[in-house]
């Protein structure tokens, strides 16, 4: 057993936040174990000029810190799992999916006024085809404009008068002790979450069979069965930044609850379905109902 690791992290204060408490945790669980930290600046946290759809995807926040494990300067990464494509490099795999956070989404407006109280024309800022399409739907009168940039960067474009409201995640929000912030927590039935939001995929070289064994000493059996389905469906879509896509699971009594959405990258032909089935015995049955409800979307 490992007594010494390195650990691979974004250097924004959400990433440093969710890194440097997975690490307290793993620690505590771990006898003898240290960790260091490897900070590093990914391709998505250099170019904040443009959205994610123009620059190639979600996949450029977690680029470098797979370059990091693969040259063997970190042994294992963590990410929050949205971020995380449905296919990582074959030498790599997700070690372990933790206990999730809080995964809604969050409405932060500059008067306090609840989503379905902003001034028709108020301008919302987000950088989610997903919660583009929520917003519109919710709210056809309101101008959704796109917003790059760390948490408190959106915040202040709030209070600085640029945009009436953002909308954040309230995981987000939570890790970084700014929840009074939020005006209103969007039901998923208005804001359908994102695919693994408010989960970390913690992720390690394949062949490091010790590595792997340490981190899975924090793995969270439901949530690793509720995010295994999501990013199945977000697979069988082929879904990317440039998909308004959502996938939600949860465990309901003694069954696993899944419900989805995916529209075209213009907001259109927007399509729900949702599946409730006897919870899962593993996670290659949890995949295989998000591979049957995703290929369900996508043919719709």
């Amino acid at each position: 057993m490992p007594t010494e690791l390195t650990l691979a992290t974004r250097r924004s204060a959400l990433a440093l936040a969710q890194s440097r408490a997975f690490a307290r945790s793993l620690e505590a669980a771990v006898p003898h174990l240290s960790l260091r930290e490897l900070e590093v600046v990914t391709s998505g946290d250099r170019t904040q000029d443009r959205s994610l759809q123009d620059i190639g995807g979600k996949g450029l926040f977690i680029k470098e810190l797979e370059e990091a494990l693969l040259d063997r300067r970190a042994d294992f990464a963590v990410h929050s799992i949205k971020d995380v494509p449905a296919e990582i490099a074959p030498a790599l795999c997700l070690a372990c999916i933790p206990a999730r956070e809080d995964p809604r989404d969050a409405l932060v407006t500059r008067s306090g006024a609840l989503l379905a109280e902003l001034p028709a024309g108020a301008r919302v800022g987000t950088s989610s085809l997903r919660r583009a399409v929520a917003l519109r739907e919710a709210r056809p009168d309101l101008v959704i404009e796109p917003v790059r940039g760390n948490v408190d960067t959106r915040l202040r474009k709030v209070f600085d008068g640029v945009f009436d409201a953002v909308v954040l995640a309230l995981a987000g929000l939570k890790r970084l002790g700014l929840e009074g912030r939020a005006t209103e927590v969007l039901s998923p039935e208005v804001s359908l979450p994102a695919i693994g939001q408010g989960a970390l995929g913690i992720e390690c070289r394949t062949a490091d069979a010790s590595v792997r064994d340490v981190l899975a000493t924090l793995a969270h059996a439901e949530t690793t069965t509720c995010v295994s389905a999501e990013r199945a469906v977000m697979a069988a879509v082929e879904g990317s930044c440039r998909t308004p896509v959502a996938a939600y699971a949860v465990r309901d009594g003694d069954a696993l609850w899944l419900r989805a959405l995916l529209a075209e990258p213009d907001g259109s032909r927007l399509r729900r379905a949702e599946r409730r089935l006897p919870w899962p015995g593993n996670t290659h049955e949890a995949e295989r109902l998000g591979a049957d409800l995703g290929a369900e979307l996508k043919k719709g």
